[in-house]
């Protein structure tokens, strides 16, 4: 005789097994969807911020104290800035590292592009120098600008039997080693950019450095160091005054506020040695924001006050597209890890 309730005993286990594989099975399908879900929401979210943005302020990291050369470019744009974007532009100076304090706060910033870093070719170097440290200049960053150029200058003093670039590779290689060559510091571009000129001619001088160019300069006056390497606007006034000569400068043209200074160029083509700013957001900052800074720093740099502002402290602006600052950032970080590995520069 058929036993209903024994066959129910003996098939609602499986009933409940079949019931409980059933959702099991299903558990992955559910996990997936909740996840693109997600995705897609927080892609809907950057998008729907990206529109409007900036919606609050926003800031411009300077690696460098205020008052310094850097802190005072970033003061004359962002007005301009302030004015394009419809929203206040702050400075906020992380000192450290030659830039690379504030690089690394960068990284560790919202992808939002409400901080960006208004950086200079001394953060490309600092890698090279420090391989341990937390950023790689060509993946950490976004590139939103250049900026601007700013030009160095090769000085000598007025004794010293060197009129021009041709002279001064002439000297170094009738006598190797013999004489020396002064910089702020080392590492630094001021550096680096003498040590490419040294690899450029075929010739050798002997680096010393000191702590800043306000050291350096009284010993180039006095004939204690024949030759240095400065800004070119913190070389003008000693030219003037009589107290130094530049033989070149190190970008490719001549500038329109020193048009007697030749370039090092001239006597080696293709030469550019100048340090280079430029402005980037954290890697992964939506393209919409990038284009939208990128318009800001192209109505700033096309200022004639901001231009004019820039032309007194000795620099260049140089507004450009993200995709060629990309292309820059490559190239200089590959140019200066080689010359720190060919000369064999260690940090201090």
């Amino acid at each position: 005789m058929f036993n209903r309730q024994g066959a129910a005993a003996r098939y609602a286990p499986r009933e409940v097994q079949c019931a409980k594989d059933t959702k099991e099975s299903e558990d992955p399908m559910i996990s997936i969807g909740r996840i693109v879900l997600g995705v897609f929401l927080g892609i809907t979210s950057i998008c729907a911020n990206a529109q409007g943005f900036p919606a609050r302020p926003l800031k411009i990291m300077v690696g460098y104290a205020p008052g310094g050369g850097m802190d005072v470019l970033a003061r004359i744009v962002t007005p301009k800035l302030t004015e394009s974007l419809g929203q206040q532009v702050l400075v906020e100076n992380r000192v450290g590292a030659s830039g690379a304090v504030a690089a690394d706060a960068l990284t560790k910033s919202p992808a939002d592009g409400y901080t960006i870093f208004m950086a200079e070719s001394g953060t490309l170097v600092v890698p090279a120098i420090n391989p341990s440290i937390g950023y790689d200049p060509v993946k950490s960053f976004a590139p939103i600008s250049a900026v601007c150029s700013l030009p160095l200058a090769f000085v000598v003093n007025p004794a010293f039997p060197v009129k021009n670039m041709q002279e001064l590779v002439a000297l170094f290689k009738a006598s190797p080693g013999k004489y020396s060559f002064a910089t702020p510091g080392v590492a630094g571009i001021n550096h680096l950019s003498f040590e490419l000129f040294m690899r450029t001619a075929g010739v050798s001088a002997v680096h010393v450095p000191y702590k800043g160019a306000s050291a350096m300069m009284p010993d180039i006056i006095s004939g204690q160091v024949p030759v240095g390497v400065s800004s070119a606007a913190g070389a003008a006034g000693q030219v003037r005054a009589g107290k130094i000569r530049v033989i070149g400068i190190t970008s490719l043209q001549r500038t329109s506020s020193a048009p007697d200074w030749p370039t090092v160029a001239e006597t080696l083509p293709g030469f550019d040695a100048s340090p280079r700013v430029f402005a980037v957001a954290p890697a992964g900052t939506p393209p919409t924001v990038i284009a939208r800074w990128n318009e800001a720093f192209r109505f700033a740099l096309g200022s004639k006050d901001v231009q004019d502002a820039y032309d007194k402290q000795g620099a260049v602006a140089t507004p450009g597209t993200p995709e060629a600052l990309a292309a820059q950032i490559a190239a200089e970080t590959k140019r200066w890890a080689t010359v720190v590995q060919e000369a064999k520069i260690k940090a201090e």
